[in-house]
């Protein structure tokens, strides 16, 4: 039933925003503060988590999102959608869904007739996009459980292979009801501080660090 749910809220949210990579679930009210409170890796200023890139099944989003690493383009921007048992989705300058960068790329799934083998499951990092298939820049989203049903319409091109538990204690800051008619919108903000190039994991692929603010401090 949850993955019918995602199928048509992706259906109806298509091209409402740049961010509506879809509704997710999620009623009505406020999460975050109602759940049990737990010492948290993201309690303290500084916390990182590590993104692996993987330009061998998306050359072209990889080199944008190094691009705009290099530029700084990340740092102090939020995570500005969280939804349970979804996905955190971040990087737009406006804050709002609605935002991205200067250049849009070719969007790398098997729908826009490019094969990536690369599936949406826990830590996956992906594009967020509009409609239209090539209108990606800059936000992406992080997938917190299984989001296959995505796979063949939005460009996975990484996943995060350290600090995965600090992108699930965003789930632990109280949100309300957002524009995507889910609990998704942080009330307090949850901060890229610094995003940067790190050295390469072994076999070569870029990685990159990021630093988050103390999104849990009261």
């Amino acid at each position: 039933m949850k993955r019918r749910f995602f199928r048509m809220a992706a259906a109806m949210l298509a091209g409402l925003c740049m961010g509506a990579v879809l509704t997710g679930c999620g009623g009505n009210g406020t999460s975050g503060s109602e759940q049990q409170a737990t010492e948290a890796a993201g309690a303290a200023n500084g916390s990182t988590f590590v993104i692996t890139l993987h330009p061998d099944v998306a050359p072209i989003t990889c080199e944008n999102f190094q691009t705009l690493v290099e530029q700084g383009f990340y740092d102090g921007l939020t995570f500005h959608r969280v939804v349970d048992d979804f996905m955190a989705q971040g990087g737009d300058p406006q804050g709002t869904g609605m935002g991205g960068s200067e250049q849009t790329i070719k969007g790398e799934f098997s729908s826009n007739g490019v094969e990536n083998t690369l599936s949406h499951t826990r830590g996956v990092v992906s594009m967020a996009r509009s409609s239209d298939p090539d209108s990606a820049s800059s936000q992406f989203f992080i997938c917190y459980g299984d989001c296959t049903f995505l796979d063949g319409n939005y460009a996975a091109f990484g996943e995060v292979t350290e600090g995965m538990e600090v992108v699930d204690d965003f789930l632990k800051v109280e949100r309300v009801v957002g524009n995507d008619g889910a609990v998704s919108s942080p009330t307090s903000p949850i901060i890229m501080e610094k995003v940067e190039m790190i050295d390469p994991a072994e076999n070569g692929d870029p990685r990159v660090q990021v630093t988050m603010n103390d999104f849990l401090a009261k």
